[in-house]
């Protein structure tokens, strides 16, 4: 029998669970939350406007609710309303007001950091850009002299061949205008000697032709 008795009241306290439904107390300045359905029965509460409230069991006269601090009571069902409250809606729009809105600034300032990130990127890029040309510029110079380098170099190479050539050409020639020069020598120095020899031998023969001469 107290098994059945437990059962019906756990049943029950489960069935009036499953009926309980949240509400909010309508907009108007405070209702009585008392002991029973009837004006008559004792104030255990004053219940401001947009309470939340849990509502038990309901009829169209009276609903028994339970506040949120665990107290229960019994509260004119038409002041009750499951619609959001005016003022709890307003409020609740003005929090989503504030959370665009700090949002919004959270958005600007993070627009603002990447407009100034992006400009100096910017600048970087143009700085870069900029000493891309002139390292183009510097390459190529740098081939423009590196082969009017090399040009200048055969060349070089050349003229120091040519000359080395002419140098043992004018060494040959001087040898060989030495060696003219000595002969010449020997040439004139033999005529001469000739030239003596016989102006000796012509002036011996005049000598003894008038040593004859004169003994004759």
């Amino acid at each position: 029998m107290k098994w059945l008795v437990f059962i019906g009241i756990f049943l029950v306290s489960v069935s009036v669970s499953a009926q309980a439904e949240m509400m909010y107390v309508n907009d108007i300045l405070e209702i009585t939350l008392r002991t029973g359905p009837g004006v008559d029965r004792k104030i255990i509460a004053m219940l401001q406007s947009d309470q939340v409230v849990e509502v038990i069991s309901m009829d169209p006269e009276w609903s028994q609710v339970k506040l949120p601090d665990g107290r229960e009571g019994w509260v004119v069902s038409r002041f009750l309303t499951s619609k959001l409250p005016n003022r709890i809606a307003l409020e609740r729009l003005k929090q989503k007001h504030n959370n665009i809105e700090r949002k919004a600034s959270s958005l600007v300032e993070e627009n603002n950091k990447y407009k100034e990130e992006n400009g100096r990127l910017g600048s970087e890029l143009a700085k870069n850009l900029e000493a891309l040309s002139n390292l183009e510029k510097a390459y190529e110079k740098l081939k423009t002299e590196s082969a009017d380098f090399l040009t200048l170099k055969s060349d070089y190479s050349e003229s120091t061949s040519r000359l080395a050539e002419q140098t043992e050409k004018a060494k040959k020639f001087e040898e060989e205008l030495k060696e003219f020069r000595l002969k010449q020598n020997i040439k004139w120095f033999l005529s001469g000697a000739g030239v003596l020899l016989v102006g000796i031998i012509i002036g011996y023969s005049t000598k003894r032709e008038r040593h004859r001469s004169s003994l004759l």
